[in-house]
């Protein structure tokens, strides 16, 4: 018998890549790595002052499932911290909703099974529940960074 496909971690990481990429990449010009450290030195050769690493955390698959997302806002050449701020509240923005009388962001849960995301299908929303924001905190290598601990949750067929 088949997982589901609302129940597949494969599923789940192609979909939320393509939500960053197509909106944080594509439409705002971020550099987004995924699954990497904050650290300056693996970012150097092709980012001077700002990215955003999103890790994916642990995934629990049942009738509703769940998943957490870290997500690092980091700078660079930033003595007042006024474009990691800049950075966090873009991130935020692409977190909620506010035409929504919840605020919580649907974000569409797609089959990923072809190679092409055109060709991509709706099977279900992940729902932003969540939203943790840490403290401005320092990298060895002076970054500044700023974590976001995001919490999605999502109807699965298990």
């Amino acid at each position: 018998m088949a997982l589901d496909g609302t129940a597949k971690e494969f599923f789940f990481r192609s979909s939320i890549k393509k939500y960053f990429i197509d909106n944080l990449k594509t439409i705002e010009n971020k550099v987004i790595v995924f699954d990497k450290t904050i650290l300056y030195e693996e970012v150097r050769e092709y980012v001077k002052d700002e990215w955003i690493v999103i890790n994916f955390g642990i995934f629990n698959r049942d009738l509703l499932s769940e998943n957490i997302l870290d997500i690092y806002c980091c700078t660079r050449q930033d003595p007042e911290g006024v474009l990691l701020s800049k950075l966090t509240d873009l991130v935020v923005e692409y977190l909620t909703d506010i035409t929504q009388t919840d605020t919580m962001k649907r974000i569409t849960l797609y089959n990923s099974t072809d190679n092409d995301p055109l060709n991509w299908t709706e099977i279900g929303k992940l729902l932003v529940t969540k939203i943790f924001e840490g403290s401005q905190n320092y990298a060895p290598d002076a970054t500044k960074v700023k974590m976001l601990t995001v919490l999605l949750s999502w109807a699965s067929k298990i």
